[in-house]
């Protein structure tokens, strides 16, 4: 059969020949697009598989309808993603507390549209009442470098916008801090931190983790009381915080620090967990 078709196509006239080739160039170029589409998908996964997107806003609307369960769950299957060869064991031990019905908070009765302004407002007056003592979101620590709240971000500009929305909360004495790389030597940050009241600090998971591991008189988490993940907002590309590895990783190794991870839900000196 084989050689008879080659029989054939060699009399065929040049022309027709010509065609069938670009023709099968083309089919080859069109396969290797789709075999990368899909590889593309596999690695970098869109928040439209769970979303409902605002792009003017760029809001994904559908983490403030996740009760805490199955944001949870959610996030164990963002790690599982990007970690494939890593064991059940070593899964289990990356995934956020949630997953045994634990995780601190959930948003899904906020009455407003999801953003850090009203995450903070509604976060400290939903839940602060559960405290013996809660500090005010215009108050700060006389410890220095030691702020109540903690919000994550993405990037370093999504944080720097937040600042700037935040600074509502500022007063004289106490700080709403940037503590984000982006301009910012690890230097300068640690040397602004350790001479800073500071109410709010507002930064990226791998630069939060630097000025916690840096010195022992830098970014304390000793008088945290809450961490907003901005997990909500996404960028150009629809991506959230959970979205790609390089943010992803360093995210769940910063909320998995023991000394954050095992104060989550606690009425008196815990941390209120909110994937905002």
């Amino acid at each position: 059969m084989q050689l008879s078709q080659d029989i054939t196509r060699a009399n065929l006239p040049l022309s027709i020949k010509r065609k069938q080739s670009e023709e099968t160039d083309e089919d080859r170029k069109l396969s290797k697009r789709a075999i990368k589409k899909r590889r593309s998908e596999k690695t970098n996964p869109s928040v439209g598989e769970v979303g409902i997107l605002d792009n003017e806003r760029g809001i994904n609307s559908a983490i403030g309808k996740m009760d805490r369960q199955l944001i949870a769950d959610w996030v164990a299957q963002r790690i599982r993603r990007f970690a494939p060869d890593m064991s059940v064991v070593e899964l289990e031990d990356q995934y956020l507390p949630g997953r045994n019905g634990t995780m601190s908070l959930s948003t899904t009765d906020f009455s407003q549209t999801h953003m850090i302004y009203r995450a903070m407002l509604q976060g400290y007056y939903h839940y602060s009442s559960k405290r013996t003592k809660s500090s005010k979101l215009s108050s700060a620590s006389k410890s220095l470098g030691s702020p109540h709240t903690l919000v994550v971000t993405a990037a370093g500009l999504r944080a720097a916008d937040a600042t700037r929305t935040l600074r509502v909360f500022q007063t004289e004495d106490a700080c709403v801090a940037k503590l984000f790389a982006k301009h910012i030597k690890l230097k300068d940050a640690l040397e602004y931190v350790k001479k800073t009241r500071m109410a709010i600090g507002v930064g990226t998971p791998t630069r939060l983790i630097d000025l916690l591991d840096a010195e022992k008189d830098a970014l304390s988490s000793n008088k945290l009381e809450r961490i907003i993940v901005d997990c909500s907002h996404i960028n150009q590309k629809k991506h959230g915080i959970f979205d790609m590895k390089e943010t992803l990783q360093p995210l769940i190794a910063l909320l998995n620090r023991e000394n954050m991870k095992s104060r989550y839900g606690k009425e008196n000196e815990g941390i209120d967990l909110l994937l905002y």
